[in-house]
Protein backbone atom coordinates (compact mmCIF):
# COMPACT_ATOMS: atom_id res chain seq x y z
CA UNK A 1 0.00 0.00 0.00
CA UNK A 2 1.58 3.32 -1.06
CA UNK A 3 1.62 6.71 0.60
CA UNK A 4 -1.33 7.81 -1.57
CA UNK A 5 -3.47 5.23 0.24
CA UNK A 6 -2.27 6.27 3.66
CA UNK A 7 -5.34 8.40 4.32
CA UNK A 8 -7.61 5.42 3.71
CA UNK A 9 -5.65 3.30 6.17
CA UNK A 10 -6.02 5.95 8.85
CA UNK A 11 -9.79 5.72 9.15
CA UNK A 12 -10.49 7.66 5.95
CA UNK A 13 -8.57 10.59 7.40
CA UNK A 14 -6.03 12.19 5.07
CA UNK A 15 -2.68 11.94 6.81
CA UNK A 16 0.58 12.72 5.05
CA UNK A 17 3.59 10.59 5.80
CA UNK A 18 6.16 12.07 8.14
CA UNK A 19 9.39 13.46 6.76
CA UNK A 20 12.68 12.41 8.30
CA UNK A 21 13.40 16.04 9.20
CA UNK A 22 10.11 16.26 11.10
CA UNK A 23 10.96 13.20 13.17
CA UNK A 24 14.44 14.52 14.01
CA UNK A 25 13.08 17.99 14.86
CA UNK A 26 10.30 16.57 17.03
CA UNK A 27 12.78 14.47 19.00
CA UNK A 28 14.97 17.53 19.48
CA UNK A 29 12.05 19.59 20.80
CA UNK A 30 11.22 16.86 23.29
CA UNK A 31 14.88 16.16 24.08
CA UNK A 32 14.24 12.51 23.28
CA UNK A 33 16.89 10.09 22.12
CA UNK A 34 16.19 7.67 19.29
CA UNK A 35 15.89 5.03 22.04
CA UNK A 36 13.17 7.09 23.72
CA UNK A 37 11.17 7.35 20.49
CA UNK A 38 11.63 3.65 19.76
CA UNK A 39 10.31 2.78 23.22
CA UNK A 40 7.37 5.21 23.11
CA UNK A 41 6.32 4.10 19.63
CA UNK A 42 6.93 0.39 20.33
CA UNK A 43 9.24 0.15 17.32
CA UNK A 44 12.79 -1.06 16.94
CA UNK A 45 15.68 1.36 17.30
CA UNK A 46 16.93 0.45 13.82
CA UNK A 47 13.53 1.35 12.36
CA UNK A 48 13.75 4.83 13.90
CA UNK A 49 17.36 5.30 12.77
CA UNK A 50 16.54 4.26 9.18
CA UNK A 51 13.59 6.65 9.09
CA UNK A 52 15.73 9.55 10.30
CA UNK A 53 18.52 8.85 7.80
CA UNK A 54 16.23 9.22 4.79
CA UNK A 55 16.67 12.30 2.61
CA UNK A 56 13.02 13.36 2.72
CA UNK A 57 10.25 10.77 2.83
CA UNK A 58 10.90 7.87 5.15
CA UNK A 59 10.68 4.19 4.31
CA UNK A 60 8.32 3.63 7.26
CA UNK A 61 5.28 1.49 6.67
CA UNK A 62 1.94 3.19 7.21
CA UNK A 63 1.51 1.42 10.54
CA UNK A 64 4.99 2.42 11.75
CA UNK A 65 4.54 5.99 10.50
CA UNK A 66 1.34 6.25 12.54
CA UNK A 67 3.03 4.74 15.61
CA UNK A 68 5.77 7.38 15.47
CA UNK A 69 3.23 10.17 14.85
CA UNK A 70 1.02 9.06 17.76
CA UNK A 71 3.95 8.76 20.18
CA UNK A 72 5.23 12.23 19.32
CA UNK A 73 1.77 13.82 19.34
CA UNK A 74 1.02 12.23 22.74
CA UNK A 75 4.19 13.93 24.03
CA UNK A 76 2.99 17.33 22.79
CA UNK A 77 4.30 17.63 19.23
CA UNK A 78 2.16 19.16 16.48
CA UNK A 79 2.99 18.40 12.86
CA UNK A 80 2.71 21.26 10.39
CA UNK A 81 1.97 20.48 6.75
CA UNK A 82 3.79 22.27 3.98
CA UNK A 83 2.08 25.61 3.45
CA UNK A 84 2.87 28.13 0.76
CA UNK A 85 6.31 26.74 0.09
CA UNK A 86 7.50 27.11 3.68
CA UNK A 87 7.88 23.36 4.02
CA UNK A 88 6.62 20.95 6.64
CA UNK A 89 7.61 21.37 10.25
CA UNK A 90 6.86 20.67 13.89
CA UNK A 91 6.08 22.65 17.01
CA UNK A 92 5.08 21.94 20.58
CA UNK A 93 1.50 22.33 21.70
CA UNK A 94 0.90 25.13 24.15
CA UNK A 95 0.89 23.63 27.62
CA UNK A 96 -2.39 23.79 29.46
CA UNK A 97 -2.13 25.48 32.81
CA UNK A 98 -3.61 23.48 35.65
CA UNK A 99 -6.28 25.41 37.46
CA UNK A 100 -6.96 24.83 41.03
Amino acid sequence: MGRACQGQAAGRMKVKGLRSSQIRAARALLRWSADDLARESALGLNTIKRAELAEDETSLTIVNDLAVRRALEAAGVMFIDENGGAGPGVRLRKRQRKSG
